[in-house]
């Protein structure tokens, strides 16, 4: 998943924000959480949120209702807390989203760095640092993470150097730490780690520095892995003939983890996407679909067994990976009740699946698209046919643009080192979280289209894996960018859409980039928040 390094440093704070202050307060002592049950983990949040998603079904929706239209012009900060510096200055991106238990905020920056927080004062009451070795560990997109677990009485850290650390949630201090990822390949950690029945599971990053991506699962106790899952197969395994049987392309092959996955407790199943395959802009020495990137995959939750998978795109070149987080929901179709789950990726394009199964719940249609025999491009993609979450063509260009814009510059547009490309969206739906409201089927989506280019990549004789010697690592084999100099215009957007009938409720235009949304109990009215513009430190759910 390439991503521009966000540069939003300069503040590490925590903003509480209420309707009213109330009277003077003092910091009350932590209370130990427990080995959560899937009944704990399932149901709605209310009076804390205890993963990273809200429930282990991702849905990011809160069943209180204090906090609503007619009254969020009140909401106003009443303390706020440096976070000792930490996470600050250039490469850094601030995405962690707080977990909140029994009075206390548990956020993290990028730099590792783990801060309890009494949600009435804002007094530390403790602090972890995590003293990564910055100098030594790869770093794929970004100096950040996502955010932390919480469970039977420990905060579990992901870090970007590759180690999986759990702390004592009552004193901060270590109580267990191991090298679950190799930092020197870029084997790191940026989701937030799913406490889950005395489990922790967690995906890896890495996919552009030629890393194999994996998801594991590791005692929470000990520390000691259950079980380990990678998303590119080997020989003999499902899926391993859609990588190339002449190289070693699969050992390389991308498809990393970016988001904390969901859980369905009743099928026992865990799900999640899956970045793209790589190298990122060099399809000529990886033919086939390459599974499972830029997939939503479906795991035992148990034993790490694979049961079903749908790939979102064929064969990526683009960049268009899945790092949204899988959502799952219950509705009707059709007057029949189904268990859904929601992908996304960065094509733009929404999937709603039968979460038992796979197979699709609104029509998916294999679509012929634009080839390029050195890409070895696949033929189709499979396009949903409801409403579309951005724009997937460009109808007009700048009067002063002298390119040439084939195929007008529709999603799949493909491109080599003998024919450059325009495409529209450059980056769909990215990390920015989602959510869904349980009561009217609404998904909301910050979504992003702007036109992309691809100038360079196809190379059939390229060196297949890395390159120890080269001075950038990085495995990519191409080179793309945005292309807003065509004139066209790039936007930010907020849709919601119904996932059983696939259609947009409504849209609205932003001003600024969306950070991700969250979903309210409707009181006298509606409110979808979406917390534009600001660190997702910044929104502790309350």
């Amino acid at each position: 998943m390439l991503q521009p390094t966000l540069r939003r440093g300069g503040f590490a704070l925590v903003a509480i924000l209420i309707v009213a202050a109330g009277s003077a307060v003092h910091a009350q002592p932590i209370t130990r959480a427990p080995a959560f049950s899937a009944a704990d983990l399932v149901k709605l949040p209310a009076q804390n949120w205890i993963t990273n998603g809200g429930n282990v079904y991702n849905q990011r929706y809160s069943a209180l209702n204090q906090l609503n239209r007619d009254n969020v012009s009140g909401v106003k900060a009443v303390w706020r807390v440096s976070l000792n510096g930490s996470g600050l200055g250039q490469g850094y991106s601030h995405q962690a989203q707080a977990l909140f238990h029994e009075g206390v905020l548990y956020v993290v920056t990028g730099d590792d760095d783990v801060f309890a927080v009494d949600v009435e004062t804002g007094k530390f009451l403790w602090t972890y640092e995590a003293n990564v070795d910055f100098e030594h560990a790869v770093i794929c997109c970004g100096r950040l993470s996502r955010g932390v677990g919480l469970g039977d009485g420990k905060v579990y850290v992901g870090r970007l150097d590759g180690r999986l650390v759990a702390l004592d949630q009552l004193t901060g201090k270590m109580v267990w730490d191991i090298r679950a990822g190799d930092p020197g390949v870029s084997e790191g950690i940026t989701a937030a780690p799913l406490y889950y029945d005395g489990k922790v599971i967690v995906g890896f990053t890495g996919g552009e520095y030629a890393v194999r991506g994996r998801i594991s699962a590791y005692e929470a106790k000990t520390g000691k892995r259950i079980w380990n899952f990678y998303t590119v197969p080997g020989p003999g395994e499902i899926g391993h003939a859609t990588w190339p049987q002449d190289n070693a392309a699969w050992k390389y092959g991308g498809a990393p983890v970016w988001q904390t996955p969901s859980v369905d407790p009743e099928l026992g199943m865990l799900y999640f996407s899956t970045g793209n395959a790589a190298p990122d802009l060099n399809g000529a020495i990886r033919e086939g679909d390459n599974l499972f990137s830029a997939s939503l995959v479906a795991l035992d939750v148990a034993t790490g067994e694979y049961r079903w998978h749908f790939q979102l795109v064929r064969h990526d070149i683009w960049d268009f990976d899945a790092p949204n987080p899988t959502i799952l929901f219950d509705a009707e179709f059709d007057g029949m009740p189904r268990k859904g789950i929601t992908a996304v990726s960065k094509a733009g394009y929404l999937y709603i699946l039968d979460r038992t199964s796979g197979v699709p719940l609104t029509p998916v249609l294999e679509t012929p698209v634009p080839q390029d025999r050195i890409q070895k491009t696949a033929a189709t993609q499979p396009i949903p046919q409801g409403d579309p979450v951005v724009r997937h063509e460009v109808d007009v260009v700048d009067e002063n643009f002298e390119g040439i814009l084939r195929n007008r510059a529709r999603t799949f547009t493909p491109f080599s080192n003998e024919a450059s490309a325009i495409w529209r969206p450059f980056s769909g739906v990215t990390w920015h979280p989602s959510s869904y409201n349980p009561a009217n089927n609404l998904m909301y989506l910050c979504a992003g289209d702007g036109p992309g280019r691809g100038t360079a990549g196809g190379d059939p004789n390229a060196t297949i894996g890395p390159e120890p010697e080269a001075e950038n690592r990085r495995y990519v084999q191409g080179t793309f960018g945005s292309a807003r100099d065509i004139g066209t215009d790039s936007r930010s957007t907020l849709v919601a859409m119904n996932v059983t009938n696939h259609l947009v409720a409504w849209r609205r235009l932003l001003g600024t980039r969306c950070a991700g949304t969250c979903r309210t109990r409707r009181a006298r009215s509606v409110r979808s928040l979406a917390w534009a513009g600001a660190p997702r430190e910044s929104w502790p759910s309350l």
